[in-house]
């Protein structure tokens, strides 16, 4: 018997039992389908956050309460970031490589505009540097100004995801808002940056500093610093410079024991990298499970077939069937439902990976597709294997005694 009768076999005995089989094949086509999709939302996920952390801005470096995440540091007291450590940071004389600098402040409120509601995601108070050192560019109106920073004027710049649903079509430029009970005037609308992570860069409303301290937040610490190094090549120096600064700000002698950490793009980068790897295996190691469950699944069918159909291997031992050939026999049918399922399976996953899952758009890895069913392939070989060793190790005699 050659190939092509061991594939027209193989296609008899599985379309003899249509229903059976193609039930084992949804198990491989969920577990194939799974794989490429959630790799995909990892994938995009990732790129989503990658995306953010570019558009910061080339020089921009942030300043955090903390030894952050995972960092080592000796210190026993955290002493918050305040205003006066911006303005340390602002002194050219000690950080010649700084540009500028914007404390932050940030917040969540809702904003009303006659009768129309909106829960902003971030409510941020600043200094109208940060528009710069953030990359956040003006489409309609203008910045707030210094003198608003001076003033505690209540004026504010929104987002465009802020401005589209609170007005609709109608420009917000000179229009009153109503944030967590205090009116803001409208004096400008940013730039769409887009995004499909679970923030909204757009869902924002950013106003003076102290106009936000004295609103919602109070007078106290501040978020974090934005620092926008004079060039990109500058940020090292600036990070060392900010480095200096804050250690005299906080009065601390032993570098070992900061209570602080900077951060800039190539740091997020590099942490966004690591994170991405381990959201990525643990994605698909919980899909290589769905791979697996159908596995088990071919191995049972095979067995039951094999089963069934005892008394027709005898016969075909008894007129001079060799062990190879219904080896060969059971291992086509095991491979063809692997094969057919992944490959469908594959075709699921391209499907599923164009739509938006959980506000993320997913991002399909080409080695995802080629691999997820290649792993379905050897799955069909290595879980049918025992089913097929069995049938070709019965004995004439005994098969064909079986009822």
């Amino acid at each position: 018997m050659n190939v092509i009768e061991t594939l027209r076999f193989a296609f008899g005995g599985l379309a003899a039992n249509k229903v059976r089989s193609g039930l084992t094949m949804l198990g491989v086509l969920i577990g194939v389908a799974a794989v490429i999709i959630l790799l995909a939302v990892g994938n995009g996920s990732s790129q989503a956050v990658r995306d953010s952390i570019e558009k910061l801005g080339t020089n921009a470096l942030t300043v955090s309460s903390g030894a952050g995440f995972g960092a080592r540091s000796t210190a026993t007291v955290t002493k918050p970031l305040t205003v006066d450590d911006a303005r340390a940071l602002a002194d050219p004389a000690s950080a010649p490589d700084i540009e500028s600098v914007a404390p932050e402040v940030s917040t969540s409120q809702t904003a009303l505009y006659q009768g129309t509601s909106h829960t902003v995601g971030q409510v941020v108070g600043t200094y109208p540097a940060y528009f710069k050192a953030s990359n956040s560019k003006v489409a309609k109106g203008d910045y707030f100004s210094a003198d608003d920073v001076l003033n505690s004027r209540k004026v504010a710049v929104i987002g465009s995801t802020t401005a589209t649903d609170l007005f609709g079509t109608v420009s917000p430029v000179g229009k009153k808002i109503v944030l967590g009970g205090t009116p803001f005037t409208v004096v400008g609308v940013l730039e769409t940056k887009g995004g499909t992570g679970f923030q909204d860069p757009d869902d924002t409303v950013i106003a003076p500093l102290p106009t936000v301290q004295n609103a919602f937040t109070g007078f106290g610490p501040i978020s974090q610093i934005l620092v926008e190094a004079k060039t990109a090549d500058a940020t090292t120096p600036a990070q060392n410079e900010i480095t200096t600064v804050l250690m005299a700000q906080h009065g601390i002698k032993d570098a070992s024991a900061l209570d602080f950490r900077v951060s800039s793009q190539a740091s997020l980068l590099d942490t966004q990298t690591s994170t991405r790897q381990t959201f990525t295996v643990l994605l698909g190691a919980v899909a290589a499970i769905s791979l697996l469950v159908g596995g088990i699944g071919i191995t049972n069918i095979m067995l039951v077939t094999v089963t069934e159909r005892t008394r027709e291997i005898g016969i075909r031992k008894a007129i001079g069937a060799p062990k190879g050939l219904i080896l060969g026999q059971f291992l086509a049918e095991s491979t063809l439902l692997s094969v057919v399922g992944g490959g469908l399976g594959v075709v699921g996953g391209l499907i599923g990976s164009h739509f938006t899952i959980v506000g993320i758009k997913p991002v399909i890895i080409p080695e995802s597709v080629g691999g997820a069913f290649a792993i379905a392939v050897a799955i069909g070989l290595f879980f049918g294997s025992y089913p097929a060793n069995r049938a070709a190790s019965l004995r004439p005699i005994e098969a064909l005694r079986h009822e």
